[in-house]
């Protein structure tokens, strides 16, 4: 009889503890919330297909291996001075487009860091709010993560790394940062997804910085209050700043641009960043 108990007890367990492992995984991540925000006809209002633009100056495509096996794409500029600071760069829901290289170049020059744009889409830029959709719903939590444990790997554990990153890049920011332990050593975040599991916030190593649309519905003024006291509960330290501006603000070629915004941000980062190189 007691053999059959222990049996029943253990059966029981083995499906309560599947069922939770069920129910877990299919809880969308922070940055899967944000893919379905591309469901919104407004999301994608506020999202202009870009102005042509084709980057001309230094820096290069490089390839790495990642946790999965296979191989990652990014695009790299280092500063003039050599250094063990790196940015990892996060995209836009467009993709890692000439617009990013340009951006990413201008980085490496103000701050001194080397700077490593990381390409979520595997090679696949959007040009059309369409095809942005298309992709930026594609991406697999896994493999994107797999992408940026590699990056992590490429520049070695001496390496002290800062993380940025606008609109889906935003919320990836934050979870490349999450995912760096205690080599990241500071967060920077524009109007990405807010991660609102306050035990996983607890993990990262880091100070945040964030720029937000008081106009912006994705991620809504509402979402960024609960994020201010989410990350308070978890005890990191969050600095929020808020502009009267919407989604995209940070954006040249978007027609929501602006220009006094996105000074004032970039301004902030730069300190941010200064004040955290030794």
């Amino acid at each position: 009889m007691k053999k059959i108990v222990a049996l029943l007890i253990g059966i029981i367990s083995f499906i309560v503890t599947q069922a939770q492992m069920n129910m877990n995984c299919c809880v969308p991540t922070a940055t899967e919330k944000y893919a379905l925000n591309a469901n919104d006809k407004d999301f994608i209002a506020a999202h202009v297909s870009p102005l042509p633009y084709t980057y001309v100056g230094p820096g290069s495509d490089i390839n790495y291996k990642t946790s999965d096996g296979t191989d990652a794409h990014a695009w790299m500029v280092k500063p003039d001075k050599q250094t063990n600071y790196y940015l990892f760069v996060i995209h836009e829901w467009w993709g890692l487009n000439d617009y990013i290289k340009k951006q990413s170049e201008q980085m490496a020059n103000d701050l001194g860091v080397n700077v490593i744009a990381l390409d979520l889409y595997d090679n696949q830029v959007a040009t059309t709010p369409n095809d942005a959709v298309k992709i930026m719903q594609s991406v697999k939590t896994e493999r994107a993560m797999a992408i940026i444990h590699g990056a992590y790997n490429y520049v070695g554990a001496n390496a002290k790394v800062f993380t940025i990153g606008w609109c889906f890049g935003g919320g990836w920011s934050l979870q490349t940062a999450i995912e760096g332990g205690k080599q990241v050593v500071g967060c920077i975040m524009y109007y990405g997804q807010p991660e609102e599991d306050v035990n996983r916030l607890k993990t990262i190593n880091c100070d945040i910085i964030g720029f937000f649309g008081n106009k912006d519905t994705h991620p809504s003024p509402e979402m960024v209050d609960k994020f201010i006291k989410t990350a308070d509960a978890a005890g990191v330290k969050l600095a929020v700043n808020r502009y009267d501006a919407t989604h995209a603000f940070a954006n040249p070629s978007n027609p929501n641009y602006n220009k006094d915004a996105t000074a004032d941000a970039y301004a902030k980062v730069k300190e941010f960043v200064m004040a955290r190189m030794k």
